[in-house]
């Protein structure tokens, strides 16, 4: 049997299903309720969700310090200073990155990019960073995706003569680092409306911004928009407002024009950009480019996005898939080493937690292991690594529970530390490391519910699967992008009937496929694959064996194969019916 609940996700009016199944149409109940559910409940909204483009997108100068940082990098250009891009490591980083010193470059300004070394310099703004960037000549620093944190490194940066704005969108502390400019819709006091931008999205609103300073075409900063889409999906920021708008339209970049780089990459990652969602990126692109900051020099995956000739960019994306191949097998062993640990650390007794220390973990792969300790446990988890004489870990959470909070009751404990709701990074010294085991265990214990820890599939709404025709499909393709806070629906049907062959699949043997109808007559079957399903192959099983009906938990994807497309029902959870 599952261990999971299911759980229809509640409305707080639900006639305004009703209402919209009249005023769309006669729209299937099953997507008018998933419509309902993403606050989407009038035409005019409806409108906007489906048709919403580049020009409900918002004045980058409502951004507070737009002015202040636009005005420093025209004088910039005017006084043909040196300009240095530090960026972050991560896709989001090495994205932005590439955007600004390229677009930099076109204005014809004296502009060079620096990305830190995971391992020598550490996360973000650093006093050794700055060193090597003022060692090349700079006058003029742009921090994007890190900064927002960095108080004293952005004293530090003016004792060395160089004048610094910050391109973050990650949350502020306290105190606001004191520089020429701080970018980053998050603080308390900035009134621009969408807060939450990835950096690559707040880098090129700056671009934006310039243009028009500089009298330009603002719209031609939309050549960036595959850069911006990568970068939105990669770093699970909110598929709502404008980051739903900016990941569409750079999906659509990326299947019509994408840059040089990426078109290589993806040739190397076997992804079909005429076909790319926001899964391919994730799953395909996003790592590929996340393995050069993970395991070596993250410049190189900048040089990839910046490549002019297909003979550069082919060069460059096959040494990035060298790179993900070394970053999967270090994933592969540190991931069998976390779950044993795990598994002892949750024998021992009732924890809310589970953070993990081992000091030869990989610094690169540690944040990927620590996601699949959510999804394995349900609950909040750190792995911890040593680096030099620190200890520096990844954190990632649940619903529910605030994983920035969490560490932010922890901060005497800690060195840094940074992130927002449901990721973020630490740094601590080692003799701290068992005390914060236990504080961020009583952290997160204090802002648990009985039910939060229980694992739980929301569902958008009940159907049948008779109500999967043509034009459902057509409606439910435009609900994407998908995404954080815009995932694909879930639908739950009841009663069905197992045909075919039952089988798990995979080279592990570990996703289920099968094939469901309903019981009524000539209704058609449709596949079923249930990716990490594998365990519940008895249970379908005895459904075909004995007649017994099964409920299922979905949602809908195309599935391609040997030419031909056809839907299918990508399966969450299944379970026997009770009834």
């Amino acid at each position: 049997m599952s261990n999971k609940r299911w759980q229809l996700k509640p409305l707080e009016e639900e006639t305004v299903v009703g209402e919209l199944q009249v005023s769309l149409n006669n729209l299937p109940f099953p997507l008018a309720r998933a419509l309902a559910l993403r606050g989407v409940d009038s035409t005019n909204l409806a409108k906007a969700f489906f048709r919403s483009g580049t020009e409900e997108l918002h004045d980058p100068y409502l951004m507070k310090d737009m002015t202040k940082a636009v005005d420093r990098i025209v004088l910039a250009l005017d006084k043909k200073e040196s300009i240095c891009v530090y960026g972050d490591y991560d896709v989001d980083g090495t994205t932005s990155t590439a955007l600004l010193t390229h677009y930099l470059t076109s204005l014809g300004a004296d502009v060079a990019f620096f990305v830190p070394d995971r391992f020598k310099h550490g996360y973000g703004l650093s006093e050794l960073g700055l060193k090597e960037v003022a060692e090349m000549g700079t006058k003029l620093v742009v921090s994007l995706d890190c900064g927002i944190t960095s108080v004293h490194e952005a004293e530090f940066a003016r004792t060395l003569g160089m004048d610094l704005i910050i391109c973050d969108h990650h949350t502020p502390g306290d105190i606001i680092p004191d520089a020429i400019a701080v970018l980053d819709a998050k603080q308390a006091d900035c009134p621009y409306p969408f807060k939450e931008l990835c950096g690559c999205a707040v880098t090129m609103k700056l671009a934006q911004a310039i243009q028009i300073k500089l009298g330009k075409d603002p719209q031609h900063v939309y050549s960036y928009l595959d850069l911006v889409g990568i970068a939105t999906a990669s770093d699970v920021v909110s598929l709502t407002g404008e980051n739903r708008i900016l990941l569409r339209e750079g999906i659509k970049q990326l299947k019509e024009n994408p840059r040089v780089g990426l078109k290589m990459l993806a040739e190397q990652a076997n992804v079909r950009l005429s076909e790319c969602d926001t899964r391919s990126i994730v799953f395909n692109l996003g790592p590929r480019i996340n393995a050069a900051g993970r395991l070596g020099d993250a410049a190189r995956a900048v040089t990839l996005l910046l490549s002019e000739t297909e003979l550069e960019g082919t060069a460059r994306a096959r040494q990035l898939e060298r790179l993900n191949e070394e970053r999967r097998a270090l994933d592969r062993q540190t991931q069998i080493e976390a779950f044993k640990m795990a598994d002892l650390l949750l024998a021992k007794g009732q924890r809310h937690t589970v953070v993990l220390h081992h000091p030869e973990w990989h610094l690169g792969v540690i944040g990927i292991v620590a996601s699949r300790l959510v999804d394995r446990h349900f609950r909040p988890a750190v792995m911890l690594a040593n680096s030099g004489d620190m200890v520096k870990g990844s954190a990632r959470s649940i619903n529910g529970i605030n994983i920035y909070n969490a560490l932010q009751s922890c901060s005497e404990l800690l060195e840094e530390f940074g992130g927002h709701d449901y990721a973020a990074g630490v740094s601590l010294r080692p003799e701290n490391v068992e005390a914060f085991i236990e504080r961020f265990d009583k952290a997160v214990a204090a802002s648990v519910t009985p039910d939060i820890l229980e694992p739980v599939v929301e569902v958008d709404s009940e159907m049948t699967l008779s109500d999967l025709d043509t034009r459902f499909w057509a409606v439910l393709k435009q609900f994407e992008p998908f995404g954080a806070d815009n995932p694909s629906p879930i639908f739950w049907s009841s009663q069905l009937e197992v045909v075919g062959p039952v089988a798990t699949v995979g080279k592990d043997r570990s996703h289920l496929k099968f094939s469901v109808r309903e019981r009524a007559a000539g209704q058609p079957a449709r596949d079923v694959i249930g990716f990490g399903l594998g365990k519940h192959l008895s249970q379908v099983a005895e459904s075909q064996e004995r007649g017994k009906s099964l409920d299922l938990l979905f949602s809908i994807q195309e599935n391609t194969f040997n030419g031909r497309t056809k839907l299918q029902l990508l399966a969450k959870d299944v379970r026997l019916n009770q009834g």
